[in-house]
């Protein structure tokens, strides 16, 4: 049976806001919002009336008329006409406005002057520089799809694990790298595409999928982890996968008892993890350069998985683009039900709330960081409350901004520990509109 899609407009009692969205199915989107598992911004302002809702044939129609944007830029308008005046300007607006492009696998990629996008050059440029002179190998910044500025640069003094890291170049001499921990967020997404085929459920127990002793602990506490809780980061165990804390009850960055997702997804899908990338990643969006690797230099006592996933800026960009673009790429959604997709980027459970399912998320109340341990306030203050982030040791990001239609990634060597926050300060001061909130 054809897949139909849905743009659905929300607002509240005092018409004050408003919120657009992409669902295949409205009516279970429309409910999570109304009791207050959705997201945030509905929850925090009531957002749950249906006034608008649309359907589509194909998602790409879809996400044409629907702007991530839209209530911000109607909020603006709210004062000045009715609710109904508002709608049809909106996604009139949007239509016009808000259209993604997605680069061919070949061929050139389009491009958008930072003027003509809004933007202010000179301030983006300065971003980029702040970029280079922090050890950066290649920046790629997409609006819309289209790149609004790309750099690259050569790393006067790599460190030895940058080295190690460095697993090729492309044959127009650009770096290929293991992006670390950003490959999480790729798994994050893959096992988003297995619950939709029903190879998988986040409620199933990481026993059903490995063989006794896949961990360091009890076989009944072994038994009691669920997926959910490995990609949460709350399995209890420690890197060395002994036991620390009951399931659920700690929240600790933990590589090595992630890195088991790799192997539940080849058990689930009945395919290794290269070929179940290309089939339902790499080849659909045209990522030539992306691929897993073997991590030859690892030894037993470093908390990392086995293989890394090795890419280029540009094509982490495109695996952005996708996100940005709810698993839609041209006319084909490599998922459908966007909701299981949604699901990454929530909150995934309390004990911090900058983490959802193998994803990092901003704009929140407190976080633990991977690396500096707890702070309150957002992860990336002068970043957009609304940026969710794929993030890898040496500095490897994935920044995807919905409220600004920006897929950002960022290669190379450790930039050191204020990066995030000054590279987003430049790129704020850069971007139309761009005063993250709070």
């Amino acid at each position: 049976m054809p897949k139909t899609y849905y743009v659905y407009i929300l607002t509240n009692a005092g018409r004050a806001s408003l919120y657009t969205g992409v669902a295949g199915d409205p009516s279970k989107r429309i409910h999570k919002h109304r009791d207050g598992t959705g997201l945030k911004f509905t929850s925090k302002y009531k957002t749950t009336a249906l006034v608008y809702a649309k359907a589509f044939k194909y998602v790409k129609d879809a996400l044409r008329i629907r702007s991530r944007r839209g209530e911000r830029r109607m909020n603006r308008w709210r004062r000045a006409s009715c609710i109904c005046a508002m709608v049809l300007s909106s996604a009139v607006a949007a239509a016009n406005d808000a259209a993604l492009y997605f680069p061919p696998a070949d061929g050139a990629w389009q491009t958008v002057a930072p003027e003509d996008a809004g933007w202010d050059a000179e301030k983006l440029d300065e971003a980029l520089r702040y970029a280079g002179e922090t050890n950066s190998s290649g920046v790629v910044v997409l609006h819309k799809g289209r790149i609004l500025a790309e750099r690259y640069w050569e790393l006067a003094d790599p460190s030895e694990r940058y080295q190690r890291m460095k697993v090729g170049t492309t044959p127009d001499g650009r770096a290929i790298e293991d992006v670390a921990s950003v490959q999480k967020s790729v798994v994050s997404f893959l096992v988003a595409v297995a619950r939709e085929r029903a190879s998988l459920k986040l409620s199933d127990r990481v026993s059903n999928y490995l063989d006794i002793g896949w961990s360091d602990t009890h076989r009944d506490r072994e038994h009691e982890i669920t997926l959910h809780q490995i990609m949460s980061m709350t399995s209890g165990l420690k890197p060395d996968l002994s036991y620390q804390a009951e399931p659920g009850t700690l929240w600790r960055y933990n590589t090595r008892a992630y890195s088991k997702m790799v192997r539940v997804l080849e058990v689930a899908s009945k395919q290794d993890i290269e070929s179940l990338t290309r089939d339902r990643l790499t080849e659909p969006t045209g990522m030539v350069d992306s691929r897993w690797a073997e991590r030859t230099w690892l030894t037993g006592g470093i908390d990392a998985n086995k293989i890394g996933f090795a890419t280029t800026a540009r094509d982490l960009a495109r695996f952005g683009l996708l996100i940005l673009a709810d698993g839609a790429w041209k006319d084909i959604a490599l998922i459908t039900d966007t909701n299981l997709l949604d699901d990454m980027f929530e909150t995934s459970q309390r004990l911090n709330p900058a983490y959802g399912l193998l994803w990092w998320l901003n704009g929140k109340e407190r976080f633990i960081a991977a690396s500096r341990g707890p702070g309150t306030g957002p992860l990336v203050p002068t970043a957009p409350d609304d940026m969710i982030a794929a993030l890898g040791a040496l500095g490897r990001k994935c920044y995807v901004v919905p409220s600004l239609g920006l897929v950002v990634t960022r290669l190379g060597d450790a930039p050191g520990p204020n990066f995030d926050r000054e590279f987003w300060r430049r790129l704020s001061a850069a971007a139309p509109d761009a005063a993250p909130e709070g």
